[in-house]
This record gives structure tokens, C-alpha cells and sequence, in this order.
């Protein structure tokens, strides 16, 4: 008898999040699905994993072709909760971190807990897809986000990949009708300038607000995600683990080259 598929799930926003129960929505149409989330919010955590805290898990919901749980770690916590415990031996088909509230283009996949997790799905050689709406409304609108994550798991289960496999998607706001369709592209050269705000607590003790501003290195260059976001495209970005400059390689090797 043929097995169903398995779809294994997270994110970085929390079991609790609208994303994660459109994703959720979405995956259960393709398989069986498991889905492990951090308790509360986990922005901005990347591949931090958990050390020197226990970890707890909790049961959501459990029913035929679905289980939701809580963890109280990190995103990428929940992917090896996931593949190293609670799915050990099983084949995972494919691994889907998201909704994310907010964009993930970019230099934010550095950052992004969501994008943290589907990397790590991608090294248990699974396909790993990382699914984000640019917006942060907590009630934001996902029918788009649901509709071209659809297409884009149907893609991946269907077609020849090649691992390791890992996508950035981001989508961005409105109406199916009003997006353009999907680019894959690179990722945008740019960075974050931060700044500080300094306010004092009751106990006349400094504590800081921070708050940055993304700058665009290449606002015109067409080939990017963030070009694309701007022009109502989803953007697809494939990504890797390996951040060796090889266009340095001969420059610092000369450098350290023996007289």
C-alpha cells in the first residue's frame, strides 16, 4: 500500500500564529502532517539552538493525518525535535517553515528564525521550504500566501530536485489577482542600520529600543527579491549553507603565501 506523504512543519512566530495554522491548512492537502512550533515568539533567532535550558513539549492536537505541538526552544529546536526524536526513522517528504509575519528577503535570511529552521530541515537532506507574507499585521491577510505556497510545494513534490534543497519564498501583500506571478531570483545585496533609543525604567536605570532601516545596495538590479517584491512578484530565492567567498580565495591566499 502506498504511504501517504509526510509534511513536517514549524515556524518562528509561534504554534499560536495565523501563519502557522494557514501553513498548516495548506500542507495537510498534500499528506500527513507533523507539526512542531516554539511556544511563544521566536523572531530573529536564526540557528540558535537550545544549551543549557531543558526543553518541554507539549501536545496542541493530535487526530488522523495530524499532530501540532509546542516546544519551549527555538525554531531550530523544533526541527531536530522533529527528525532526531518524534519522526526518527521515519522519511520526511518535505519540510515547510512559515507563515512568517514579515519579509525574509534579502540580508533578514541571516536573521530569520524562520529561514533558520528550514535550513536545518535541508541538512536531514528533506526539500525545505521557508514560506513568509511581508507583512507583520498579526491578522493579516494569507489567502495569496496560501495560494502560491500551494503551487510551490506542488513543485517541489513533483519535480526532479536536487539536494540539498532549500527555498526562500516570500510573498508579497495582496490579492491573488493582484501579484504577478513567481520569479526566482537572487538575493538583494544590502544591510540593516540600526538605531538606539535610550529611555530609563522607574529605577532610573538606561535600557535601549532598537529600530533599523534596511538599505538597498542595488535598488535597480532586476534579477534580486527584493526587485521583485516590489514589483508584486513572489520571489524565489534557492539558497545554501556554504559562505566561502570563492572570488577571495586567490587574493587572501596570496596574502599568506610564503616569500
Amino acid at each position: 500500500m502506498k504511504r501517504n506523504r509526510l509534511i513536517f512543519v514549524t515556524n518562528d512566530d509561534g504554534f499560536a500564529s495565523k501563519g502557522f495554522g494557514a501553513v498548516i491548512e495548506t500542507a495537510r492537502k498534500f499528506g500527513d502532517v507533523v507539526a512542531i512550533a516554539p511556544e511563544r515568539p521566536q523572531s530573529g533567532m536564526s540557528q540558535a539552538i537550545t544549551i543549557y535550558n531543558p526543553l518541554y513539549l507539549r501536545t496542541i492536537r493530535k487526530e488522523a493525518g495530524l499532530e501540532i505541538y509546542s516546544l519551549s526552544g527555538t525554531p531550530v529546536d523544533c526541527v531536530k525535535m522533529g527528525f532526531d526524536h518524534m519522526l526518527r526513522g521515519r522519511k520526511v517528504d518535505l519540510v515547510i517553515s512559515g507563515i512568517n509575519h514579515g519579509s525574509n528577503s534579502a540580508v533578514n535570511v541571516l536573521y530569520s528564525g524562520t529561514m533558520g529552521a528550514a535550513i536545518e530541515g535541508s541538512f536531514y537532506e528533506c526539500p525545505s521550504i521557508g514560506l513568509s507574507l511581508i507583512s507583520h499585521d498579526e491578522n493579516a491577510d494569507f489567502t495569496a500566501s496560501m495560494h502560491f505556497g500551494e503551487r510551490i510545494i506542488r513543485a517541489v513534490l513533483d519535480g526532479e530536485v536536487r539536494m540539498p534543497l532549500c527555498l526562500n519564498v516570500n510573498v508579497p501583500v495582496g490579492g491573488i489577482d493582484e501579484i504577478r506571478g513567481i520569479r526566482v531570483c537572487r538575493q538583494t545585496r544590502g544591510f540593516w542600520r540600526e538605531e538606539f533609543f535610550r529611555r530609563q525604567d522607574p529605577h532610573n536605570r538606561d535600557y535601549f529600543w532598537m529600530t533599523g532601516e534596511f538599505v538597498n545596495g542595488e535598488p535597480d538590479a532586476e534579477d534580486t527579491d527584493e526587485w521583485a517584491l516590489s514589483h508584486n512578484f513572489v520571489s524565489v530565492v534557492p539558497i545554501q549553507v556554504d559562505m566561502t567567498d570563492y572570488s577571495q580565495m586567490g587574493s587572501v591566499g596570496r596574502m599568506f603565501a610564503e616569500d
